[in-house]
C-alpha cells in the first residue's frame, strides 16, 4: 500500500468515525431530553457503521475508536437493561438511573470525539 493509499484510508476512517460519533452524540443528547424517541434508530445506524468499518481500521489508531464506540453502546445497553426494573418499582429511581447512564454515554462520546479530532487513539485500562 502506497503512502497516498494509506493517507486516503486514514481520511476515510476519520470521516466514518466522525459520522459515527455525531450519530452517537445525537443519541446521547436525545437520551437526556424528553421526547428523544428517534434516538434508538440513529444508534442502530451508528452501530452498524462501526461494525462494518471496524475491519478497515485494523492496524491503525482508528481501530481503538471503533472499539470504544462499540463498547460504549454495549455497556450502556446492559446498564439500561439492568436498571429497567427500577421503572416498575418507582418512576424516580428508574429515571435517575437512566439519566446517569445517559450522562455517562454522553461523556464517553464527547471524550472520543475530542481524541479523534486530535488524531489520538483511545486508551483502555490494562
Amino acid at each position: 500500500m502506497t503512502s497516498e493509499d494509506q493517507q486516503e484510508r486514514l481520511r476515510s476512517l476519520g470521516n466514518a468515525g466522525l459520522i459515527s460519533y455525531l450519530l452517537h452524540l445525537i443519541v446521547a443528547v436525545a437520551a437526556l431530553i424528553p421526547g428523544g424517541q428517534w434516538g434508538p434508530t440513529l444508534l442502530i445506524v451508528a452501530l452498524v457503521l462501526d461494525f462494518v468499518k471496524r475491519d478497515d481500521a485494523q492496524g491503525t489508531w482508528h481501530e481503538s475508536h471503533f472499539r470504544w464506540r462499540i463498547r460504549t453502546v454495549v455497556f450502556a445497553m446492559l446498564a439500561y437493561l439492568l436498571t429497567l426494573p427500577l421503572w416498575f418499582i418507582f418512576i424516580f429511581p428508574g429515571w435517575l438511573a437512566w439519566t446517569v447512564i445517559s450522562a455517562w454515554f454522553l461523556y464517553r462520546i464527547i471524550k472520543g470525539m475530542f481524541r479523534l479530532n486530535a488524531g489520538q487513539p483511545m486508551e483502555f485500562p490494562q
